[in-house]
């Protein structure tokens, strides 16, 4: 078996340099065709302008829109991206064409892998489905009521914090750092909606599902914020340029696993009020459109505001 990794190892890097020619050639003739795009920088063959992109990213393409106007295109790799930096052409594009941008790239690591093939309301394409998503998430989950009928968790957790803080000023006067403890309180505010656990705090710390979840959580958040080049440069992924599609694929099958046990635990009780609860119901409606799969990308994507911290 190793062997034969190495020999298609040998054999793709033979046929890079023919490969890079040939695709060299195809970008010439590809850029002589006259195309109504906004104006761009020079492109290089392959990479496109992927060489200008330093950082800080945002004072890159600021220098641009000062050379090109507010709004220009680039060529990343084998994606076309359009920069737009004007608050009147920003409106435009996203109120008069906004079903035209509502779509995502299709990139391997994050739309694919970490959305469940692009599953989630973040990310799956404009269509019947991704109205759904968005009706229940408005009506379930974001409504007056449903707010309302989940304030006892809201008001548990901050209890909970309030007997912390207590607990720590009882020994005199300590230095408290409160941001972990609010992240903290809100991660379990929202699990508790999704899945009715907790799995963050001073008590759950060597709680092995809550350490596993946290574990997974973390590597998601490390990962997901990863550039592959291979997704700008597809031949890149023919020749396994990058271990990181591998460590995708396999923090992929860990937390589908996790999740996976979230759901069958759910799925033999029926009594609580939570969101996998909800969705299990709409499954036994509409089998097609609320999968397993979906269920699952929506646990994560309940996590992913902490990206915002």
């Amino acid at each position: 078996m190793e062997e034969h990794y190495g020999t298609m190892q040998i054999l793709c890097y033979s046929l890079l340099p023919c490969l890079l020619f040939l695709l060299s050639t195809k970008f010439l003739l590809y850029k002589s065709k006259k195309r109504n795009l906004p104006p761009s920088p020079f492109a290089l063959p392959i990479i496109g302008h992927l060489h200008l992109l330093k950082l800080p990213i945002h004072r890159t393409l600021d220098s641009l829109s000062k050379k090109y106007g507010p709004i220009f295109s680039l060529e990343l790799g084998s994606y076309l991206a359009v920069v737009v930096s004007s608050p009147s052409l920003v409106e435009e594009c996203f109120t008069k064409n906004d079903i035209v941008l509502a779509n995502r790239p299709d990139f391997i690591g994050g739309q694919r892998i970490l959305s469940y093939s692009k599953t989630t309301m973040g990310s799956v394409e404009y269509g019947e489905l991704w109205r759904n998503l968005r009706r229940i998430s408005a009506i379930e989950f974001f409504s007056t009521s449903r707010l309302t009928s989940l304030f006892s968790i809201r008001r548990d957790e901050v209890n909970i914090l309030m007997r912390r803080l207590h607990s720590i000023s009882s020994h005199g006067y300590a230095k408290v750092e409160l941001r972990p403890m609010f992240l903290d309180l809100t991660s379990n505010v929202i699990l508790r909606m999704v899945a009715g656990k907790r799995y963050y705090g001073e008590d759950l710390k060597d709680n092995v599902e809550a350490r596993m979840f946290r574990e997974i959580l973390e590597e998601f958040f490390v990962h997901i914020t990863m550039t592959n080049v291979g997704d700008f440069i597809p031949i890149l992924q023919w020749v396994d340029f990058s271990p990181h599609l591998r460590k995708l694929d396999g923090l992929s099958k860990k937390m589908d696993m996790f999740f996976q046990g979230l759901i069958d635990e759910h799925r033999n009780d029926r009594e609580r009020n939570t969101m996998i609860n909800t969705f299990l119901t709409l499954q036994e409606q509409q089998p097609e459109y609320y999968t397993d799969d979906i269920i699952k990308g929506h646990i994560l994507v309940s996590q992913t505001y902490l990206l915002l911290f």
